[in-house]
């Protein structure tokens, strides 16, 4: 018999409450909600573990996987987060007054600025990415890797569908 989990009784106690409804969505969605609290728990507590919240950690990451200089626009950085303007120019405030990252003016526009890693930035998320790829191993141990695959592959999926297409630096 299959493990339950907590959303097999919300599940049954809809079935019971409303026997008409198609509750398959309500499953996946609720076991997706669930996950992604427990997997943001998880990697909130890494970071922590080098002085980072979840969103400085993104901007140094984005930074540093877009190569040398690891340098971005501040609309670039935008794309990637995912946010409002006023959320990363608070992330960059942030990691600026830590001095890991440096405004410089854009060359090319006087309005814009660039957004670059320190040393000590780079040295940071250098020495924070191992342990982070890690701890999402752990998280995703429950799985094989052909499980992996498969996951990988329906998530990509619905994040198609559901407009997920954009690239984050262009």
């Amino acid at each position: 018999m299959q493990q339950r989990d907590t959303i097999d009784e919300i599940v049954e106690q809809w079935n019971r409450a409303r026997p008409e409804l198609d509750t398959d969505g309500i499953a996946l969605i609720g076991r997706l909600r669930r996950l992604n609290v427990r997997v943001d728990n998880a990697l909130r507590a890494y970071f922590t573990t080098r002085g980072l919240d979840s969103s400085e950690f993104d901007v140094l990451a984005t930074l540093r996987r877009s190569g040398e200089p690891y340098e971005l626009n501040a609309r670039a950085l935008l794309k990637a987060a995912m946010v409002t303007s006023g959320a990363i120019t608070n992330r960059v405030d942030r990691l600026s007054a830590k001095g890991l990252v440096e405004r410089n003016p854009c060359p090319n526009d006087r309005r814009a600025v660039l957004v670059r890693l320190t040393p000590a930035g780079k040295e940071l998320i250098d020495g924070a990415m191992q342990g982070h790829v890690e701890n999402e191993e752990r998280i995703l141990s429950a799985l094989d890797a052909e499980e992996r695959v498969q996951l990988d592959g329906l998530l990509r999926k619905l994040l198609l569908a559901h407009g997920d297409t954009e690239s984050l630096t262009g």
